[in-house]
C-alpha cells in the first residue's frame, strides 16, 4: 500500500465515524466525522500495545509527524516507552518555568529594550506575545527543538505573515544565545533555520529616475493646486531627500537661514535608543532654492511649531498620506511615494560620480567606520553642501525641460 502524501491528508473528507489512514512504520492520521485530523502512532512497548499522540494536522505537518515517530521508535529501540519520557519532560516544565521561554524571553527583552526606541521594543515582545508565547512560552528554553520553531514559523508564513516569520527568527535567535550563557540551553535552534523559511521578495520604494519623467513630476508640482504648505512640501521632498517623517516634523527652531542649514535633533532621527538620547543632530546644507521655498513658507506657519501643521490642527502636522496623495492626484499614483524621493536621488548622484561616502551621510546611513565617519565630518559637510546646491540646480533644470542628462559633479 503506497504511503501517505501531503495531498491525501488534505483531501480526506471526515466520515459518519472516526477512520485511519496508514502513514507507514506505526504512524498514522486519524479523521474524525467533525473533520478534526490527528496524527497517532501505534507501538508496542513490554508486550503492551500503545498509543503515542503527535498532534493534529495541518499545524504539524506530515514530515513533522514522521520526524516524531522516528524519534519515538529511537527511544523503543533504546528501551524507553515514548509515552513516559513525553510525560517526564512535561513535569520537569512545569516545575522550572523560570526557564521557560517566555521567561527567558521576558528577561532578555527587560536587559536590552532601553538600547531600542520605544516603539521597536513594543513591536518585539507584541509579537512574540501574539505568535510565539501561546505555542511555545511554557516549554523550557532548553527542550525546544529546530523542528518545534520551524514548525510555528511555518504556521505564521502560512497566514501570509513572511516578514514577522522572519523576524521573529532573528530575535528568538539572541534569547536563545542568551539561555545559552545562563545554561539553561545547549543550542539556538533559531539559528539553526536560517534558510529554511520561505524567502521575502522585497519591494523597493516606487521612484522615478528617468531624466525626462523626474522633469514631468517637478512640473506637475510646481503648479499643483493644493494649499501652499502642501507644495512647500512637495518642493522640499526631493530637494532635500530626507525620510518623510523627518520632514513632517520638522520645526521651524531647527532652521538657521542665515546659515542655510537645517539641525534635526538626534532623537527624530532614526537611531538606536541611546544614539537618539546622546547622539549629534544632523545637519542638512540647504540650497538657495530651499532657503527660498522656507522663506516664502514662513509668513505662513512661522508663528507656529511646525513647517508643515494641519489644515484642522496647527498643534499636529500633516498627515503621513499627505504627500503621497497629492503625487497620485498628479497623475503619479504606483510610480513614486515620498519616500522614493530618496532613491531617485541616491541613484542621481552616484550615477554622476558624486563621493559615496557624502550621499551616505546626506541619507543619514550610518559611517560603519566610525573612525572614518567622525575624522571627515567637515569634509563630508563641505561635500554636501557642493553636492545639494548642484542637485537643486539640477532638479531645476529637468523642471525646465532643458537637461537631458545627468549632470556631473564639479
Amino acid at each position: 500500500m503506497a504511503e501517505l502524501t501531503v495531498v491525501a491528508a488534505r483531501n480526506a473528507q471526515p466520515r459518519e465515524k472516526a477512520y485511519r489512514i496508514a502513514a507507514g512504520k506505526g504512524l498514522y492520521l486519524q479523521v474524525m466525522p467533525n473533520g478534526a485530523k490527528y496524527w497517532r502512532q501505534k507501538y508496542r512497548f513490554r508486550d503492551k500495545s500503545l498509543m503515542l499522540a503527535h498532534g493534529v494536522f495541518p499545524e504539524v505537518s506530515l514530515a513533522q509527524a514522521r520526524d516524531a515517530r522516528d524519534d519515538a521508535r529511537r527511544l523503543l529501540a533504546s528501551g524507553i516507552d515514548p509515552s513516559m519520557q513525553r510525560k517526564a519532560s512535561k513535569v520537569a516544565q512545569q516545575a522550572d518555568v523560570t526557564n521557560s521561554l517566555e521567561a527567558i524571553a521576558r528577561e532578555w527583552h527587560e536587559l536590552h529594550k532601553h538600547e531600542w526606541s520605544d516603539t521597536y521594543a513594543e513591536r518585539i515582545i507584541t509579537a512574540m506575545e501574539r505568535d510565539i508565547f501561546p505555542w511555545l512560552g511554557n516549554r523550557a528554553i532548553g527542550s525546544i527543538e529546530p523542528r518545534d520553531l520551524l514548525g510555528r514559523l511555518q504556521e505564521i508564513q502560512r497566514r501570509g505573515a513572511k516578514e514577522t516569520a522572519h523576524r521573529l527568527r532573528r530575535w528568538l535567535s539572541p534569547v536563545f544565545r542568551y539561555a545559552i550563557v545562563k545554561g539553561v540551553a545547549g543550542r539556538d535552534p533559531a539559528a539553526d533555520l536560517k534558510g529554511a523559511l520561505q524567502g521575502i521578495v522585497k519591494n523597493n520604494f516606487p521612484t522615478i529616475t528617468e531624466p525626462a519623467r523626474i522633469g514631468e513630476l517637478l512640473r506637475a508640482i510646481e503648479g499643483y493646486a493644493g494649499t501652499y504648505v502642501t507644495r512647500a512640501a512637495l518642493k522640499l521632498s526631493p530637494m532635500l531627500f530626507m525620510r518623510p517623517g523627518e520632514l513632517r516634523f520638522a520645526e521651524w527652531s531647527e532652521f538657521n537661514l542665515d546659515k542655510a542649514e537645517w539641525s534635526i535633533p538626534s532623537v527624530r532621527m532614526k537611531r538606536r535608543k541611546e544614539q537618539k538620547a546622546n547622539g549629534e543632530p544632523h545637519v542638512i546644507p540647504l540650497s538657495s532654492q530651499a532657503v527660498e521655498i522656507l522663506q516664502n513658507l514662513k509668513p505662513l506657519s512661522g508663528a507656529g511649531r511646525y513647517l508643515f501643521p494641519g489644515e484642522r490642527d496647527a498643534k499636529r502636522v500633516i498627515s503621513e498620506n499627505t504627500v503621497n496623495a497629492a503625487l497620485h492626484r498628479m497623475g503619479f499614483k504606483d510610480e513614486i511615494v515620498a519616500h522614493g524621493f530618496r532613491h531617485m536621488a541616491s541613484t542621481a548622484l552616484n550615477e554622476a560620480g558624486w563621493d559615496e561616502d557624502a550621499i551616505e551621510r546626506q541619507l543619514a546611513h550610518k559611517d560603519k567606520n566610525k573612525i572614518r565617519g567622525t575624522y571627515n565630518k567637515a569634509k563630508y559637510l563641505a561635500e554636501r553642501r557642493r553636492m545639494m546646491q548642484a542637485w537643486a540646480d539640477y532638479l531645476d533644470q529637468l523642471r525646465d525641460g532643458k537637461v537631458k542628462t545627468l549632470f556631473e559633479a564639479a
